[in-house]
């Protein structure tokens, strides 16, 4: 299971969950970061795709989360693509540099 500690080097741009808590001073490089702190060796394109469309749902759509069945549609993925490019929807999340959700949606991802 993922790590859900924030990077060591910038532990006050995370919450207590590991989330950004500014997502618009999010780079590929934290994204990196969190990744590779969490077990990640290298993001393929595919995670890449994905995590570009989790940050446009956001910037477009704010907090409310995806259908992540639809994120892999978009990018021509199978339907669990989420989970099995990054374990768990909660870890493409926090990848993607995107905010703590909240309480409810956690527990759906």
């Amino acid at each position: 299971m993922a790590s859900i500690h924030p990077p060591s080097c910038a532990k006050s741009v995370f919450d207590d969950d590991g989330f950004m808590l500014l997502p618009e001073s999010w780079t590929e490089t934290t994204a990196e970061e969190i990744a590779h702190q969490d077990g990640f060796t290298t993001l393929s394109r595919e995670h890449w795709n994905i995590i570009h469309t989790l940050r446009k749902h956001f910037h477009d759509f704010g907090e409310a989360l995806p259908a992540f069945r639809h994120v892999c549609f978009v990018n021509h993925l199978g339907k669990h693509c989420v989970d099995e490019l990054f374990h768990s929807q909660r870890e493409a999340w926090r990848i993607a540099g995107l905010p703590n959700p909240g309480e409810e949606a956690k527990s759906y991802m």
